[in-house]
């Protein structure tokens, strides 16, 4: 990233990136989205990238996301939440996003019963089991629970690479789940995985949605 860039510059260079690796895999480069992740940024960001064409905005804490699509809801923009989601405070932040990217378990599906959102089944590629995510042989039976709750409509998976693991190897693991979640599901197609510094292995294994924030925000500001 280069720091002294600005805001424009950063996000012309990821669109530039995004098409390089489309042209590369031989995608339309249409598929994809870019969603800019603006966690701990003020909505004056969000206001100067909706400026600059941005319409996907994704953010992870739910004290610092309520209010701030509350302060743009002017904008024609569709929000995203990329972190981990409590249970009990699934149907708040329901209420105000567009597109769930960590649903993991049976208790946070129970509790978005009521409500109306598009979900990404996150999946975890690492061993540790209390990192988000829902394991991958357990991918099918979540996504049943998923699927028999009105409102809900299933995406695709969500997946982050696990540091160590060669990021395209994760990415294409995330694809074979893909083609088996299809048989059950033959719309949930969709990809959401690769983030700043893999996006291009992620575009290379078919990802629809890439989650990118420091690359084009910069460095983020202290969390509050």
């Amino acid at each position: 990233m280069n720091e002294g860039a600005t805001l424009a510059e950063r996000l012309q260079g990821v669109r530039d990136g995004v098409a390089d690796a489309s042209r590369e895999a031989s995608r339309d480069v249409s598929t994809i989205t870019t969603i800019v992740v603006t966690k701990f940024h003020a909505a004056s960001l969000v206001r100067e990238l909706h400026a600059l064409g941005v319409h996907d905005f994704g953010e992870s804490r739910h004290q610092e996301a309520q209010p701030k699509v509350a302060e743009l809801s002017d904008l024609d923009a569709t929000w995203h939440f990329v972190g981990q989601l409590q249970s009990k405070k699934g149907r708040q932040v329901a209420s105000y996003i567009d597109v769930l990217h960590s649903m993991d378990r049976d208790s946070l599906a129970d509790a978005l019963v009521g409500s109306t959102l598009d979900v990404f089944l996150q999946v975890n590629l690492t061993d540790d089991p209390g990192r988000g995510g829902v394991a991958p042989h357990d991918v099918l039976r979540l996504a049943e629970r998923v699927l028999s709750i009105d409102g809900l409509r299933l995406r695709g998976l969500m997946a982050v690479a696990p540091v160590g693991v060669e990021p395209r190897a994760a990415f294409a693991g995330v694809r074979a789940l893909s083609d088996g979640l299809r048989v059950l599901a033959p719309t949930a197609s969709d990809l959401s995985m690769g983030m700043s510094g893999d996006y291009r292995d992620a575009i290379l294994e078919g990802a629809t949605h890439l989650r990118i924030g420091t690359a084009i925000t910069g460095i983020r500001p202290t969390a509050g």
